[in-house]
């Protein structure tokens, strides 16, 4: 258990996590805290890749076009400028580090994905998030400066004023209050919301929900990315098949072989994921009756040897359900996967309370609009990142606080604890049907009535009266009980809160764009070319 305050405090573990931490100062002193352990997150899920201009073709000019054009017209212009600018040497620097990025005749090898206008993906086989993320926790551990703390929850920010921030965690079964000049939220993306997602268990939006229950500005919450191809045969988790793998050349086909993709756009499997995604949920819904609720994805065109090389963890995962790529389709339907939406911050990933930033799937940075282009969160999560390597801390961090130590948090009954189970198995299916791939206003305000329900439910509990009570009067550390439950109510806790603010957001927005879409608000509409911004209990458009 630390004594002294950190210089910053960087919460999770991914890719923008580790990458900010080796940015900062190493003058500073750093804590990184998780609530697994270091590397464990949805970066280490991430297939496809990380997109940059380097090849002689291509450009940073090109990139941000075709960033733009994803984004929907609500992309930040200058924050894609900077992006695209520093993506080259973030590369250089992944590099530098270690990363097996994989090679073509002595330079880093390059691949196409969807709405890109040239080959820029580089990628480490089929688990490039994977070579990223254990390679920047090697570093990280290298690292004299920085302090990982691994099994550790955070449940709120404990705002310090104008001398720094601070967090209430659970570490080693004690609740305690921690406190730094700085505070980089990098938790990751929310698919957990969703029953449907080929995010992991841990990607409950944590950094979002502490953000908002702090005060902070939130932006844009309705966008949400859902990948058009993830697994989808009976017991199989929803493993994300890679966008990279259309990208070589699979096709997409029906049940009668057909493919439909080209029926729906001109561009058929590698347009935008949100056509492709969407193409799939109405294709699915004109299907017969006794047909099955998937199509499929069809890796036989691309030469075997090439699948081998370039996609051996998808074989592996695919086989281990009884599915041989090289010899049969895959059964695939769209899935929760990437949130564009997220804490608002500047291009020096400052949020809108001081002393407080915020990288990676967290943020709100303007690079994706209303659907990000495929590889460029990795590439955000760098360059991001980056920007921290200029913090500067005006004040010495703030001391602990030394009011008298409380009681220790109640044992939790098991029936509260069966009610929090619950409670969790509900959340994600009344998400599912209200903001799905297809979303309407009356599914909304039904859904939203009984996650408001669930909210109550949940408010009223005796484990939450005393966790608030003691949220609200931080202490000297105190014991905290059994820490499994802990996160369970943590996690339960910000998800409703998300679910509040996704479908009030969704419904907010009376139109379709990017990852939003309405249908009984089909079209897109120019007066809407604008960002949802959320403040506590407060929604608005931007100028």
């Amino acid at each position: 258990m630390p004594t002294d305050p950190f210089d910053v405090l960087v919460i999770g573990s991914g890719a923008a996590g580790l990458y900010a931490a080796l940015c900062l100062p190493d003058t500073y002193r750093v804590g990184l805290v998780t609530k697994d352990v270091l590397s464990q997150s949805a970066s280490d899920w991430a297939q496809g890749g990380i997109a940059a201009a380097i090849a002689p073709e291509d450009s940073p000019v090109l990139h941000q076009q075709d960033t733009l054009q994803a984004g929907a017209g609500l992309c930040e212009a200058e924050a894609v400028e900077q992006l695209v600018e520093q993506g080259a040497d973030c590369i250089k620097s992944l590099v530098n580090f270690g990363v097996p990025f994989d090679q073509d005749q002595g330079q880093l090898a390059l691949t196409l994905e969807a709405a890109h206008s040239r080959k820029r993906v580089l990628h480490a086989a089929d688990a490039t998030g994977r070579a990223v993320v254990s390679t920047l926790a090697a570093a990280v551990r290298q690292r004299a400066n920085i302090t990982v703390f691994e099994q550790t929850l955070v449940l709120d920010l404990w705002p310090r004023g104008d001398r720094g921030q601070g967090v209430a965690v659970v570490h080693q079964g004690t609740l305690a209050w921690w406190t730094a000049g700085a505070i980089v939220l990098a938790t990751g993306g929310g698919g957990q919301i969703f029953s449907q997602t080929t995010n992991p268990p841990a990607s409950t939006g944590d950094g979002v929900a502490i953000a908002w229950r702090a005060g902070a500005q939130l932006r844009d919450l309705e966008f949400f990315q859902f990948h058009p191809t993830a697994l989808k045969t009976p017991g199989a988790p929803r493993f994300l098949i890679s966008e990279a793998v259309r990208g070589e050349g699979a096709h997409l086909i029906d049940a009668k072989g057909h493919r439909f993709a080209f029926d729906y756009h001109p561009q058929g499997e590698l347009a935008p994921r949100d056509v492709v995604s969407r193409a799939i949920y109405r294709h699915l819904l004109a299907r017969e009756a006794d047909a099955p609720d998937c199509v499929w994805l069809d890796l036989r065109p691309i030469p075997p040897e090439r699948i081998q090389y370039r996609f051996p963890n998808i074989i592996a995962v695919c086989q281990r359900w009884g599915i041989d790529p090289l010899q049969q389709p895959i059964p695939v339907s769209p899935a929760a996967h990437y949130w564009m939406g997220g804490v608002v911050t500047d291009r020096d990933s400052q949020t809108s309370l001081p002393h407080l930033y915020a990288v990676g799937e967290t943020a709100s940075t303007g690079v994706h609009g209303a659907n990000r282009l495929a590889s460029n969160s990795l590439l955000e999560c760098l360059v991001y990142g980056r920007q921290l390597q200029h913090l500067q801390l005006t004040a010495p961090p703030p001391a602990l606080p030394t009011q008298v130590a409380t009681a220790p948090l109640p044992s939790v009954a098991t029936a509260e604890t069966a009610t929090l189970k619950q409670i969790r198995a509900e959340l994600p299916d009344l998400v599912w049907q209200g903001a799905g791939i297809s979303r309407e206003g009356k599914t909304l305000t039904t859904a939203a009535a009984s996650v408001a329900q669930l909210r109550s439910r949940f408010a009223e509990l005796p484990i939450t009266l005393a966790i608030i009570e003691s949220l609200q009067h931080p202490t000297q550390p105190t014991p905290a009980g059994d820490t499994e439950t802990l996160r369970l109510w943590s996690e339960t806790r910000n998800l409703l809160d998300l679910a509040h603010l996704i479908l009030k957001s969704a419904d907010f927005r009376p139109e379709s764009r990017g990852g939003h879409y309405r249908h009984d608000f089909p079209e897109t509409d120019a007066a809407w070319q604008v960002h949802t911004l959320v403040q506590g209990d407060r929604w608005w458009k931007s100028q």
